[in-house]
């Protein structure tokens, strides 16, 4: 079974995070959950945007990486939505990074290095009218069609935290599409 590194989204490491990442346990995979946040978790977007602007973006992202750094090399990095940021960071400059989960978050893949890794295949899944998202999609167009390794998948909605089962955005029948398709993933992975 795969290994994975699943980071939190800008409310924090919720309960919803927290049963994404028990789900993948229960088909068999190894997940950690770093805290970028310390144990706070926020009860909006605007609020945890809010702590990471007071904090410093570059510092949680850093953490996640830093955490990242310390577990095995050969794992698949996850992240939502700001967690996508230190997932991507790892899977492209890491050796060994067996692929990535980018969920409703991307940045240039040019931001750390000049191409995507060709030997990491890398998912990336947003709704196609998240207001959130809107700004990563092009990146996330750039990344999947400049690499046979990536796939992007788009789901009908606006929701942002869809896949997280503790935030209004939860839709559950776009969630268990994913969890289908990242479950996939890591079984071809791990093969």
């Amino acid at each position: 079974m795969a290994e994975v590194v699943l980071f939190h989204h800008v409310q924090g490491l919720t309960d919803g995070v927290r049963a994404f990442a028990d789900e993948l346990r229960q088909a068999g995979h190894t997940v950690h959950t770093p805290d970028m946040f310390e144990g706070r978790t926020f009860p909006t977007i605007e609020t945890g945007v809010a702590f990471a602007r007071e904090t410093g973006f570059g510092e949680l992202a850093g953490r996640g990486v830093a955490a990242g750094e310390e577990l095995p090399a050969e794992v698949v990095y996850a992240g939502f939505s700001f967690g996508a940021m230190p997932a991507q960071q790892l899977a492209q400059t890491r050796p060994g990074a067996r692929g990535a989960l980018l969920i409703y978050g991307v940045v240039p893949f040019t931001e750390f290095g000049d191409a995507w890794p060709q030997d990491v295949p890398v998912q990336i899944h947003a709704k196609e009218n998240d207001a959130w998202f809107i700004e990563d999609l092009p990146a996330a167009r750039e990344l999947a069609a400049s690499t046979d390794a990536a796939e992007l998948f788009l789901y009908p909605g606006e929701q942002h935290l869809f896949a997280d089962s503790s935030t209004s955005d939860y839709d559950p029948a776009a969630a268990a599409l994913l969890m289908e398709r990242v479950l996939a993933f890591l079984d071809a992975v791990d093969a």
